[in-house]
């Protein structure tokens, strides 16, 4: 009742929200000590067993933690004071900042690749909250360079038009740490000229000079609902959005379509917006719609679930540590207190782990956004297999329609990155459903997957870490995570089907290839947020890794695909060749790879990347037929340098390296053109290894590729008595290299065929 007081209301709240937790624990699976699963009891059931539930606080329910853990206890519910994070002895979301923090590692990549660092670099922002909340109020204190404008809350309009960053710093710091504030609590002495703190309940704002010329208007006065409006429009560099409510949606959407009433009078159209970059803190700051013209105007965008999804991945890992931890507990290693002390102790590294979700996340978007408009016809063909399925729905997640996409590679553009951000998400929830049901996670490379993904000072619990109930699902995700941000949510479905794989073959082929091509390290020295390397070239660089990550992949899953094996043993099987070859450098290359690799090699020095590092990156294309080689190796024991200078020898004297570049610069205008390209470039290397073979079993002994000029002659010799077939086959090959036009389809299948005759009859 209005006229209860405040505890009154207090308790009835609390009354109600235990009535609530009881009704889902009534309905829920719970789990015995020795594991058994524990169905609710007078409950028919429809579903397969689940006991996991946990429940996540809002901005209602934000300190109920413990009276929900409380009400789980009375139940004996399985998870303990995992079933709700946070709490008294839990991670304070608010104290670590987490989700703020997050959030402000989208903010700074955007305008990183922008060519601004906002740690060192003054900039503007316009916000919507105020210091005592937590995503705006940790927001606007990570960086000390933040010159806030101008924010609003349901109270209150600030104005600093010209704000001196570290006095306004330490004055935000100051309203931070009090138990309650407003805007109305800034010190005016410390707002510049023009500005001021400004009650919404007035009637009537009057404008100085300074405020009509931040929002460009001539008019001399506003209702505090125009002045909101007015302010979204401001040219300024980042719109930082940390509380409740929708405010900008897009031109063709109604305020009914919208569903926050609330906000109806304030809020914009995207079309609207002049700022640079927009972080999205709190949930639903946009419409989908609104992010998506937002960014198709050249605007910075994510969305609400990639910028502040750190609260809830650290909710995750509060509830698996919990688990874990609980484990060890009845296992006898540790007390109540001392799980509870090393639960504090660990809060930075839950952090570092968190965050470094965050970056990986914001990282991958911006790789994805690189290659949209090549990768576009992929991502319809994705969608196209989702909807089949009946897992997706274009039209609620915002997504275009297949004449839409038609229309749009027309256009030669790729979706934007709030799309591409919902693309992701459906790629790793297939992908990580596919894992979990393949049993891959059970091969004992994943054990170390495992055990990265909690803080080390629980490695000395790895025992219950095997037995954890989450960890099949903890590892696929790792996975999941880790293949679609660096190679990209389409490339899991792409690959299975052109290669007829499950998805097992798929999670040891791309395992053993960032292994065997010791890519993790070098992806992590590009990747590092405070890298010296500009945005664009970090990502051109990035770029290199994943397309060899994606090449080396496919080839160990066409291997990996007739036997099921494991990862280490793919390891141990290419490994060495790839270190052999990789410690030669280019010279075992032919003339024409040598080039290309330079090419590669000055594009990237010229974008700003260290000639070395470049070098290093671009040698990894050069181990796109290590597989090949150490197999052509392996049969007459000849060594791994010797095998690939012969193999690259071939590849030269017959073309087939210029035609398999060739084939990659043809343009697939859709999935069936896309395979048939596909199975040509296979079709070459298969020729490539088969002529290499029959040449090694000619020459007899590895001495025959010493030297670049040895290995010419050998081929030279064996030539040599099929001299008819191969001069037929060149000179067709000239032919076609001579004739005008670029190189199309219908050219390569030709030059293919004659190049196959040399070994029709061998």
């Amino acid at each position: 009742p209005r006229e209860a007081g405040p505890d009154a209301v207090l308790g009835e709240a609390i009354s109600a929200y235990k009535v609530f937790l009881s009704g889902l624990l009534d309905l829920t699976d719970n789990l015995a000590k020795d594991g058994a699963v524990i169905h609710p009891a007078q409950t028919l059931r429809y579903d397969v067993d689940d006991p996991y539930l946990v429940v996540a606080a809002d901005k209602g329910t934000a300190t109920f933690s413990d009276i929900a853990n409380s009400v789980a206890a009375d139940y004996g519910f399985w998870l303990g004071d995992a079933f709700a994070s946070g709490g008294s002895v839990g991670y304070d979301h608010k104290v670590m900042a987490i989700t703020a923090r997050g959030a402000w590692e989208a903010v700074k990549r955007h305008f990183r690749e922008a060519g601004k660092d906002i740690q060192a670099e003054p900039f503007t922002v316009i916000g919507v909250g105020d210091m005592s909340g937590d995503v705006f109020g940790n927001g606007m204190l990570l960086s000390k360079q933040t010159q806030l404008i101008a924010a609003f809350d349901h109270r209150h309009i600030f104005i600093d038009p010209d704000p001196d960053p570290a006095k306004s710093w330490k004055e935000r710091q100051r309203l931070f740490g009090l138990p309650r504030s407003s805007w109305a609590d800034y010190n005016p002495a410390l707002i510049s000229a023009g500005g001021g703190v400004f009650a919404r309940s007035l009637k009537s704002v009057a404008l100085s000079a300074q405020i009509r010329a931040l929002i460009g208007t001539d008019e001399v006065a506003m209702t505090p609902t125009d002045l909101i409006k007015a302010l979204f429009q401001a040219r300024v560099d980042l719109l930082y959005l940390g509380g409740i409510g929708t405010y900008v949606k897009a031109a063709d959407e109604t305020h009914a379509q919208v569903g926050d009433k609330a906000n109806n009078a304030v809020r914009v159209d995207a079309e609207a917006l002049n700022c640079l970059v927009i972080g999205e803190g709190a949930n639903l700051g946009l419409t989908q719609a609104a992010r998506i013209r937002f960014a198709q105007a050249g605007g910075r965008i994510n969305t609400d679930a990639i910028d502040n999804s750190a609260g809830v991945d650290c909710s995750d890992h509060e509830v698996n540590i919990k688990i874990l931890t609980d484990m060890a507990q009845r296992a006898g290693h540790l007390d109540r207190d001392e799980r509870n002390t090393l639960l504090a102790s660990m809060t930075d590294s839950v952090a570092d782990h968190v965050l470094a979700d965050n970056i990986g996340q914001t990282l991958a978007l911006s790789l994805q956004q690189r290659s949209s408009r090549a990768d576009l016809v992929a991502h319809e063909q994705f969608m196209v297999q989702l909807e089949a399925a009946g897992r997706l729905d274009r039209k609620v997640e915002g997504l275009p329609s297949s004449a839409a996409m038609a229309l749009r590679g027309e256009q030669g553009l790729g979706l934007t990155r709030p799309e591409l951000a919902v693309i992701m998400a459906y790629g790793k929830l297939e992908l990580s459903a596919a894992i979990m049901e393949s049993g891959v996670v059970d091969d004992p490379w994943f054990v170390q997957t495992l055990e990265a993904y909690f803080p080390p000072a629980l490695l000395r619990f790895k025992a219950e870490m095997a037995r954890h109930r989450l960890r099949p699902d903890i590892i696929a995700m790792v996975l999941a995570n880790e293949m679609v941000n660096r190679v990209g949510p389409s490339f899991a479905p792409r690959l299975m089907a052109a290669t007829g794989v499950d998805a097992t073959t798929l999670v040891l082929a791309f395992t053993a290839a960032r292994q065997i091509l010791g890519l993790d390290a070098l992806w992590l020295q590009i990747a590092a947020p405070d890298t010296r390397l500009g945005g664009p070239v970090q990502l051109a660089l990035l770029d290199e890794l994943a397309l060899a990550l994606r090449r080396q992949t496919y080839w160990l899953a066409r291997r990996a695909g007739q036997s099921k094996s494991s990862v280490q043993a793919h390891i141990s099987a290419y490994e060495p060749a790839a270190t052999a070859v990789s410690d030669e450098g280019f010279e075992l290359l032919s003339e024409f790879e040598r080039q290309t690799a330079n090419e590669r090699i000055q594009a990237l020095t010229d974008q700003g990347a260290p000639k070395a590092l470049a070098k290093t990156v671009c040698s990894l294309r050069n181990l796109t037929p290590i597989s090949d080689i150490a197999d052509l190796a392996r049969g007459p024991k000849w060594g791994w340098r010797q095998a690939a200078r012969l193999y690259h020898q071939v590849g030269a004297q017959f073309g087939l390296e210029r035609l398999r570049a060739a084939a990659g610069s043809v343009k697939a205008d859709g999935p069936f053109e896309r395979l048939a390209i596909r199975r040509l470039i296979e079709d070459l290397v298969g020729e490539q290894f088969d002529l290499t073979a029959a040449i090694m079993g000619f020459a007899g002994h590895e001495q025959a590729a010493d030297t670049a000029r040895i290995a010419q002659a050998t081929v030279a010799s064996w030539s040599g008595l099929r001299t008819e077939r191969v001069n037929k086959a060149k000179s067709s090959l000239s032919q076609i290299e001579a004739a005008s036009g670029p190189w199309t389809f219908a050219k390569l299948t030709l030059a293919n065929s004659a190049l196959r005759e040399v070994l029709t009859r061998d």
